[in-house]
């Protein structure tokens, strides 16, 4: 179960990251999830090092510290592969 949830919520926190960045993202589904769930991770241990791991009530500060590394590696992975997109259909045109 806990594999499914970690599915879902890079899922989720992909899909907001992508909402909120400006303009238009290339990358594809699966590596927006997967971008999510290292966002998630990463904002897991940024909460921990900074002593909000776990409060009372529902976290805020490790969602907000979870959500910000999402949208930071949404970002650079879309860039990147769009970058690897674009070298490829000069390649194509080339060719």
């Amino acid at each position: 179960m806990g594999w499914l949830w970690a599915i879902i919520v890079g899922f989720v926190l992909g899909l907001i990251a992508k909402a909120v960045i400006p303009g238009k993202q290339h990358s594809p589904l699966w590596l927006t999830t997967i971008c999510g769930m290292l966002g998630a991770i990463v904002g897991n241990a940024v909460a921990r090092a900074l002593g909000v791991e776990a409060t009372r009530g529902i976290d805020w500060s490790r969602h907000i510290f979870q959500l910000v590394a999402a949208i930071i590696i949404v970002a650079a992975v879309d860039a990147l592969y769009m970058a690897t997109l674009g070298k490829r259909k000069q390649q194509r045109a080339g060719a």
